[in-house]
């Protein structure tokens, strides 16, 4: 994982040479949207290593739901810098 977002970053400050101010603080929510949900589901799924069977499953399942969410809000936020020109 951090090596996927180390490699966004990489590719978002490669772009941010050639964006606006408020593309790239917009690109730079984005980023921080998607960590922020990345280290919510982490935490969910160390709860869910503590449990087992149904609530195991639960907290998997919402884990999985609070990255997926996140990553939905990061890539709306990156469609929306690209029209920042």
């Amino acid at each position: 994982m951090k090596a996927i977002m180390i490699a966004a970053s990489a590719a978002a400050l490669g772009l941010a040479a050639c964006s606006s101010p408020q593309q790239e603080a917009t690109e730079q929510a984005a980023d921080a949207v998607e960590a922020q949900s990345d280290a919510a589901a982490d935490a969910i799924d160390a709860q869910a290593d503590a449990t087992t069977g149904a609530a195991e499953d639960a907290l998997e399942k919402k884990a999985d739901a609070v990255e997926k969410a996140g990553e939905a809000k990061a890539d709306a936020l990156d469609e929306a810098a690209k029209k920042q020109n």
